[in-house]
């Protein structure tokens, strides 16, 4: 049986490799200025590997300098925003359970407005870490909230669902008060997702977070099997829970924190690709989790080929075509859940 299921394993993560790899291909190549897929393959060998390929400087600088970057950085969103939903599912064990539905989305956006608006840190605190403290101040008043609601698991996302509420007051608030208007045309327009302004610097910060948010919930994988029988379960079977608890809750936190920094609040990819991965590879962790990661990546590189294409002349808010495409999607596995049951 093992020796089965290795070449299995080994086939299954090449072919998602194939997959992922693709789609940042053609998100390198489809846009308003439609490139030739070898055009964007020789652009990444003359930057990568020098290798001399000749082809036009102005569509070499757009596939390096703009299109790549964008297309690397939405991978990295859509897999830390799916790994969250994944965790925060098993976790809190209710699968409507996402870092936008609890509010930790809309914590990172006040943390982060608040830090380029008001000026928060005197300069010392950049928009990730003041996204990062907004985003465990806000599961910290989700949760202080659900505890005085009740135990029950729609206590939590009543909880979360009045916490974002919240905290998006909050944010317009401080954008109304505080910014000009530019200032706020850009907020406003960032809070919806945008991907027009990453560029490589922002790889190097998304990359790393999302890269090391799969190591740590990998790393504790084993634990969320156990957590899928309730806290005491768990705990029975010798995990420790508090910190196992502290660990995935700072991850998620820190993963939704810098893609929020980056390309604003996205809503459905935590909370649709989660439930698509589990109905394509099961729900044991050791496999959901990097199935989740690539799904989720693929899943956001498309939307934002999508952001670009769909209108002439303008591109989307990458939280648009997210909601337009995960309404429906998460309605139809809902349904197809209800009616399996």
């Amino acid at each position: 049986m093992t020796a089965i299921a290795l070449p299995l394993k080994l086939g299954a993560a090449l072919a998602a490799l194939f997959l992922l790899t693709v789609s940042l291909w053609m998100g390198a190549a489809i846009g308003e200025t439609s490139i030739p897929l070898d055009i964007v393959a020789k652009a990444f060998a003359n930057r990568v590997w020098q290798a001399g390929y000749p082809i036009d400087p102005i569509d070499e600088g757009i596939i390096w300098s703009y299109r790549l970057s964008r297309v690397v950085v939405a991978a990295c969103c859509g897999s830390a925003l799916a790994l969250s939903g994944v965790v925060l599912q098993s976790l809190l064990r209710n699968p409507l359970a996402d870092p936008y539905v609890l509010g930790i989305s809309a914590g990172a956006s006040t943390g982060a407005v608040s830090v380029a608006i008001l000026g928060f840190g005197g300069g010392l605190i950049g928009l990730p870490l003041g996204a990062f403290a907004g985003a465990l101040i806000a599961f910290l008043a989700v949760s202080l909230l659900a505890l005085r609601a009740g135990r029950g698991s729609a206590a939590i996302i009543l909880a979360g669902v009045a916490g974002s509420q919240l905290f998006h007051a909050l944010t317009s608030f401080i954008v109304t008060k505080a910014a000009n208007a530019e200032q706020a045309r850009g907020i406003m327009f960032w809070l919806l997702g945008n991907l027009s302004g990453v560029r490589w610097p922002d790889v190097g910060l998304a990359l790393p977070a999302a890269l090391a948010g799969l190591v740590i919930c990998l790393a504790q994988a084993r634990s969320l099997d156990a957590f899928a029988f309730g806290k005491e379960s768990a705990a029975s079977l010798g995990i420790p829970v508090r910190r196992v608890y502290a660990v995935l809750i700072a991850a998620t936190a820190m993963m939704t924190a810098v893609m929020v920094s980056l390309v604003g609040s996205i809503g459905f990819v935590g909370l649709v690709i989660p439930h698509a991965t589990r109905m394509l590879v099961g729900v044991r962790h050791g496999t959901l989790l990097p199935a989740a990661a690539v799904i989720g990546a693929i899943f956001m590189v498309f939307a934002d080929i999508l952001s670009r294409i769909l209108i002439a002349g303008q591109v989307l808010p990458i939280g648009v075509v997210t909601a337009l495409f995960g309404a429906p999607a998460f309605a139809l596995i809902m349904s197809q859940r209800r009616a399996s049951l």
